[in-house]
């Protein structure tokens, strides 16, 4: 065998090599990459990855194109003013539930998404742009405004289109109640969830969020009226 073809073997084997090695770094980054976006994201990890049937590369890719965006978002951060007057209004919503259940959860959607806007995410009327800014600081708890925005329905005059049952409607404002309890925290969203996640009241909680629950009790008891 000539000189000239054993270097040109030795040549194309370390072609080979260097290639699968980089192959192998690559591939390594990836996944880690994809374990990043599954511990920040959590249950939108696996939501959006259950919305692209399965394919974690694409929901990879959309996860991160939404970190992209708003990964540099920083909360404008409420007044004891402000937070109170909120707390004020999400009471008077779940007192709003005994008597008109749809109209209450579409109050209280039309509240998160102003709420929202007011702590400097987008504003409500870019709602799907909102809710991919949210996803990115308060992974934990966005599917709840979500679900309370899909059975409001968002039609006309706010009323809800979904014919969602009264259990469903009462389910998905108790879901919601998490992200706007979040939204009126005095902690940063981004460190809030891991810490808060068995939290049953904002650590800032107001005598009106401690009463808040009071309506729940008296629509479990008060008597159907026909």
């Amino acid at each position: 065998m000539s000189t000239g073809l054993i270097i040109l073997l030795i040549v194309i084997a370390a072609v080979v090599v260097l290639g699968a090695a980089a192959a192998l770094v690559v591939r390594g980054r990836g996944r880690r990459g994809g374990t990043s976006l599954k511990r920040r994201f959590g249950p939108e990890y696996e939501r959006t990855v259950a919305l692209h049937d399965g394919d974690t590369e694409a929901a990879e890719r959309e996860l991160a194109e939404r970190l992209e965006r708003h990964g540099d978002l920083r909360e404008r951060p409420l007044d004891g003013a402000e937070r109170q007057r909120y707390a004020d209004r999400w009471t008077a919503v779940q007192e709003h539930f005994v008597d008109s259940p749809r109209e209450a959860v579409a109050e209280a959607d039309r509240l998160l998404g102003e709420l929202a806007a007011v702590r400097g995410y987008p504003d409500g009327g870019r709602h799907e742009e909102q809710l991919a800014a949210l996803s990115v600081h308060h992974a934990d708890h966005v599917d709840g405004y979500r679900r309370v925005h899909r059975v409001a329905g968002s039609g006309a005059g706010g009323t809800s289109e979904t014919g969602a049952g009264t259990e469903e409607l009462r389910a998905a404002l108790l879901d919601a109640r998490a992200l706007f309890d979040d939204l009126t925290s005095t902690e940063s969203g981004r460190h809030r969830a891991s810490a808060g996640k068995d939290r049953q009241a904002p650590p800032t909680a107001s005598r009106s969020h401690a009463r808040s629950h009071t309506p729940w009790a008296l629509h479990r008891s008060r008597p159907k009226e026909s």
